[in-house]
């Protein structure tokens, strides 16, 4: 368990592998990778793209929690997803004679999924090898607005049975997550860049790949972010999904030689075990 700009981070994820990142606080999470048994308490689950390293234990997820007797999950999904997924349930019904449970809600880039009262997700499109998208998470705070905060008690009730609208309601992108993305996924979303917590895959470090090779693959190469080091507005940064021919202390140590100090110091890498 991480904590990055105040935010609490339940992560794993490594490129080919396995990709979940939970977000506790707000009881949602990105991708399901192989379904960790932790994951099974989460209902809503928001999936960036249908690759088994990021999708692969859905039907999991989905049985387990209905044997522990737990509530049909929310599946989020990219629209070009459903289909396909209708019909992996429905195979899966056959095999393990169960009803599988669960609601399936298409989302597509620049809609909306609202959460709760207080925070809505919002998708945008990001560049992969298939159908692929990040997610916003928005936080809504609602506060007397500052035109009257000097005013008596008295005057805040006759005006507002007046009809006068006291409140001001602000929102405010909390996490970015872009999911599985070449660099260009960055660009068009101010959000993402403006987030407390910045969630983004770093697949390829070194030589071994190059930017280029990182972007037919469909990834993020280090080099990358260092051309772009001025661009991170974002209080935290979490690295993940790095490559698995990476030890440890290589990511640590090309993260400290590579990266430009003030960004160093913001920028925190999801290592495995």
């Amino acid at each position: 368990m991480l904590e990055l700009a105040g935010i609490r981070v339940d992560a794993r994820s490594i490129g080919g592998l396995e990709t979940a990142i939970d977000l506790p606080d707000w009881k949602v999470c990105f991708d399901v990778g192989r379904s960790p048994r932790e994951l099974l308490r989460r209902e809503t689950i928001l999936f960036t793209h249908a690759h088994m390293d990021h999708l692969g234990g859905i039907a999991y997820h989905c049985a387990t929690r209905a044997l522990m007797g737990m509530g049909p999950p929310t599946y989020v999904v990219p629209p070009s997803a459903v289909a396909p997924l209708q019909q992996l349930f429905a195979a899966w019904r056959l095999l393990d004679r169960s009803e599988l449970a669960h609601h399936l809600l298409p989302l597509a880039p620049g809609e909306r999924y609202e959460h709760r009262k207080d925070v809505h997700l919002e998708a945008f499109e990001v560049p992969h090898t298939v159908p692929a998208q990040g997610y916003v998470l928005w936080k809504r705070t609602t506060r007397l607005d500052e035109r009257f905060r000097d005013l008596p008690q008295p005057e805040l009730v006759r005006l507002a049975r007046e009809g006068t609208q006291l409140d001001r309601t602000d929102e405010t992108p909390e996490v970015a997550f872009c999911g599985d993305t070449r660099i260009q996924g960055l660009d068009g979303h101010p959000a993402v860049r403006r987030a407390r917590l910045l969630i983004l895959e770093c697949t390829f470090l070194d030589e071994r790949a190059n930017a280029e090779e990182a972007g037919k693959r469909g990834h993020v190469h280090l080099d990358q972010i260092v051309e772009r080091a001025d661009w991170f507005e974002n209080e935290a940064i979490l690295l993940t999904h790095f490559s698995a021919r990476y030890s440890r202390d290589q990511i640590e140590r090309l993260l400290d030689e590579r990266l430009p100090a003030s960004l160093r110091a913001r920028t925190t890498a999801l290592l495995s075990d």
